[in-house]
């Protein structure tokens, strides 16, 4: 297990080494630059900023400069807020916007996975097709279209949950939460159904119940561990993808989190914090992918037994 996982850490590595090329390069290849502003800048005063920002060294000594900054786990300056850092802005954000796809992903494992094992008792039938339906609604579903749904329709129509803030008001993490949430359900949802199905249709089910165990002991007992294994795998970068997508869903309903921060940075060329917020929810991503194949390892005895080989 421990040559596994040392394994994957050194296949994260230049993963994560080239998301960090890409889009440095990309972000200093798009038009405008951090200092340009609808009212003209007086030159010397934008050399005296862009000296102090590095911006006036060459292309690949700006590269290599924040390389070595990155090593030492400084992630740089922000343009848009003078004398804070790029760390201190994700420190600020980050417990917001993980809180968020904290109680999405949540949702997501509740109704996704008692929707999937409901589907995979009765298949073809209506108990299957009904949410499975639903769950390709959501799937399709963007979040920059339910979102505003759910305002209009509980929020302004029939007035019954605030339609912006974050710990404010009783209620208001109900919406976003459902929002980010609708679509990681409905991939749970269809998880959670094939792997139940494929392990509710092995023999040891089905000695389980000629011995005459009741039908929720053996789906619990003997059906969960095995069917949900595919949820389990998909957790990691799931609640990555959760924290990574939470952007739109902060941006509708106001939310002081991490994606306020991103947003603003691409609006105000603020290469520091574009940068800083991509390294780190890349990191993210890699390590709760890492996380979810040592969880599904331990969880899965064949695939422990061909790491141990």
């Amino acid at each position: 297990m421990w040559r596994f996982i040392f394994g994957r850490l050194l296949q994260a590595v230049p993963v994560i080494f080239v998301v960090i090329t890409a889009t440095f390069f990309l972000v200093r290849a798009a038009p405008g630059g951090p200092f340009d502003a609808e009212k003209a800048v007086i030159p010397e005063v934008k050399a005296a900023l862009e000296r102090q920002y590095r911006l006036d060294l060459p292309l690949h000594e700006q590269y290599f400069a924040y390389l070595g900054d990155l090593m030492q786990g400084d992630l740089g300056p922000s343009f848009k807020y003078p004398g804070r850092s790029i760390n201190e802005l994700i420190e600020s954000g980050l417990p917001v916007t993980a809180e968020l796809g904290a109680y999405a992903l949540l949702i997501a494992l509740i109704i996704g996975g008692l929707s999937g094992i409901l589907a995979a008792l009765r298949p073809n039938t209506l108990q299957d097709y009904i949410p499975m339906s639903l769950a390709m609604i959501g799937i399709c579903m963007p979040t920059f279209l339910l979102g505003p749904l759910l305002v209009l329709l509980f929020g302004i129509e029939l007035d019954w949950l605030p339609v912006s803030g974050w710990g404010d008001i009783p209620g208001d993490k109900l919406m976003p939460s459902i929002t980010l949430g609708a679509a990681y359900a409905a991939y749970v949802a269809r998880l959670s159904r094939a792997g139940m199905l494929e392990v509710l249709s092995q023999d040891y089910i089905r000695t389980a119940r000629a011995k005459g165990l009741p039908e929720w002991q053996v789906v619990i007992k003997h059906g969960l561990r095995g069917g949900m294994l595919p949820v389990v795998a998909f957790l990691g970068p799931a609640f990555a993808g959760l924290l990574a997508g939470s952007f739109v869903v902060e941006t509708i309903f106001q939310i002081p989190g991490l994606g306020r921060f991103y947003v603003q940075a691409a609006f105000n060329r603020d290469y520091t914090m574009i940068l800083g917020t991509t390294v780190f929810l890349s990191t993210l991503i890699v390590l709760f992918n890492l996380l979810s194949d040592v969880v599904a390892a331990w969880l899965n005895p064949r695939l422990r037994a061909q790491l141990s080989e």
